[in-house]
């Protein structure tokens, strides 16, 4: 906050264009965040992911999908206890939780969610949109088959890891090419009580054997259209949401806040998602060949000047 006001103080000239009044200090930053609502940030980032998404979109994919391609995970930001008394964790730690759904064909975000960090991420699956036709790329921590069969019956796919404890009855199995890695693909339903009450319909379990990190992972999905290789190829999409966790905690320095109240939390994080829609913008629109973060950089050197962007 303290480079932030130095910088402004250089251009005092300008603050009037900008709305800051006579003078900014830290108080004043610090209040603004605390007491000024988080939903105007929040619906200006919707604004902002819906335009970047239009901007970014790729109708070349490397399979053929026909829906979106959506990946769901959460980052845990931690926090100290002792300040943030309200980001209840464990016993000594506190922190809060992004959860965000990731458009895989545009790399933004086309949902975001803020809890505490004790909320589980299964809870997320409530009130996630929901697009017939769309496939939603998950890890285990997301299974609970009665929230996947209502993915199931509007029309929509998932792809996710099966626990290591599940119990399948393989109805019958099918081809498959063990040279693209797959080891089986078959056709069943859960055999517990609680999982096959609350998935009554079948499933698909791909057996797949990743070269690259020496490890065999099984995939459960409702998708019997795509081949198994292809499904294993989504579920590597998973890391696209990663690299975006990793890019907003590294350039956007969520980790420090101007503010302790949960509002001043949001504040911060609806913004770094406005800031990186901006620069998405910016790069897709003005056909701008560099990664986000190197325009990121630029811009920050160079925010109140007035040099064209090119």
């Amino acid at each position: 906050m303290r480079d932030s006001i130095l910088s402004l103080e250089a251009h005092q000239a300008e603050y009037y264009h900008l709305g800051f009044g006579s003078k900014v200090s830290r108080r004043n930053l610090g209040t603004a965040n605390e007491k000024r609502s988080c939903k105007i940030f929040d619906e200006f980032a919707c604004v902002l992911m819906v335009q970047a998404r239009r901007s970014s979109y790729r109708s070349v994919f490397e399979i053929t999908v026909e829906g979106h391609v959506y990946v769901l995970d959460s980052t845990t930001i931690d926090h100290c206890l002792s300040v943030f008394w309200w980001a209840e964790f464990r016993k000594h730690k506190g922190g809060i939780k992004l959860h965000t759904l990731c458009d895989v064909k545009t790399s933004i975000p086309s949902f975001l969610h803020i809890t505490k960090a004790s909320v589980h991420d299964v809870n997320i699956l409530d009130i996630i949109p929901i697009e017939p036709g769309s496939f939603y790329i998950m890890d285990k921590g997301y299974i609970d088959f009665g929230r996947l069969h209502k993915i199931h019956t509007r029309g929509s796919y998932f792809v996710t890891r099966a626990n290591d404890n599940l119990r399948f009855k393989r109805m019958y199995s099918r081809l498959v090419n063990k040279a693209s890695g797959v080891m089986s693909d078959q056709i069943g339903k859960s055999e517990t009580y609680n999982s096959k009450k609350g998935f009554p319909d079948k499933l698909r379990r791909i057996k797949y054997y990743d070269q690259e990190r020496d490890k065999t992972l099984v995939f459960l999905t409702n998708n019997t259209d795509l081949k198994a290789e292809e499904i294993a190829f989504l579920y590597k999409k998973r890391r696209e949401v990663e690299l975006f966790f990793k890019w907003m905690q590294q350039h956007l320095k969520i980790k420090s806040f101007w503010g302790t109240t949960m509002n001043a939390v949001k504040i911060q994080m609806y913004c770094a998602i406005i800031a990186y829609c901006l620069f998405a913008l910016v790069g897709n629109q003005l056909k701008v060949d560099r990664p986000i973060y190197e325009i990121l950089q630029v811009r920050s050197i160079s925010l109140l000047d007035k040099t064209p962007v090119r």
